[in-house]
């Protein structure tokens, strides 16, 4: 499965849609430079990179390629990717386009292509570096998009997936946003496909969605848990959680389900 081409992402790269899609913001440098994971910046295009920060603990531990949700940026996980490593996961955080230390300006277009250069440019980055554990793609709330882009595009690559308040449907989440999808020539079956490709996705996964999640509705991660084939799966459901309290109201259940997964694909 190949990245849908630009003409499918038209409709949304519009400056009146643009500006409620996208909310970069950029990272205030204050920290020491020991305080936080490797700064990198990977290139994918002439002149454009995208900011990560990869907090490595373990060289045969397993790696997750976090894609983030919208207005946030890597550093924001700075305090989170404590937690993963102490349980001796590799966290590589990514932003997009205009997002933290990154150039450039966001779109979906780039969005849906830089995902591919971001994975290739990690895959490697491992190799060069003897990091060998298995490789994990996730992504939350918008990063969903990209995350289930790697996961539809390089199966044999990937050795587990971690959606966490994903979308299924676009269509509903552009109108949460005040964008009226039929004026603007959107179309669910040439936009994002998350749950075609998610159908194409046999192996370990794990859909983790907040029950009173206001953005993305519960009934999205359900859908895409449904439309998973993976014999492995699993839903974890989030009670009394917001899609932007999910960490507060269950941290402790996200993070169990996240170290069971990795413990399986290792």
């Amino acid at each position: 499965m190949a990245i849908n081409s630009e003409d499918n992402y038209a409709a949304l790269d519009r400056s009146e849609v643009l500006m409620f899609l996208f909310h970069p913001r950029r990272e205030l440098i204050t920290r020491k430079a020991e305080a936080h994971g490797t700064d990198i910046l990977i290139p994918v295009e002439k002149d454009v990179k995208i900011g990560a920060r990869f907090h490595m603990v373990e060289k045969s531990g397993p790696n997750i390629l976090f894609f983030h949700g919208n207005g946030e940026i890597v550093a924001d996980y700075d305090d989170l990717s404590i937690m993963y490593n102490k349980i001796g996961i590799n966290f590589l955080a990514v932003d997009y386009r205009g997002y933290g230390r990154s150039t450039g300006r966001p779109t979906v277009f780039a969005m849906m292509q830089d995902c591919h250069a971001i994975f290739i440019f990690v895959k490697k980055w491992l190799e060069e570096n003897a990091y060998s554990g298995p490789f994990i793609v996730m992504g939350r709330s918008l990063g969903s998009a990209s995350a289930l882009e790697l996961a539809g595009c390089y199966k044999n690559e990937i050795s587990g997936i971690i959606i966490e308040s994903g979308f299924a449907y676009a269509g509903p989440l552009l109108r949460i946003l005040g964008i009226d999808p039929d004026s603007i020539g959107f179309k669910e079956k040439t936009g994002f496909r998350n749950l075609d490709k998610i159908r194409s996705f046999d192996k370990p996964t794990l859909i983790i969605h907040a029950r009173l999640d206001h953005i993305i509705p519960f009934s999205d991660g359900q859908d895409l848990f449904d439309a998973c084939r993976a014999s492995d799966k699993r839903l974890l459901e989030i009670p009394g959680a917001n899609h932007n309290d999910i960490f507060m109201r269950g941290l402790s259940e996200y993070m169990a389900a996240v170290k069971a997964l990795t413990d399986r694909v290792v």
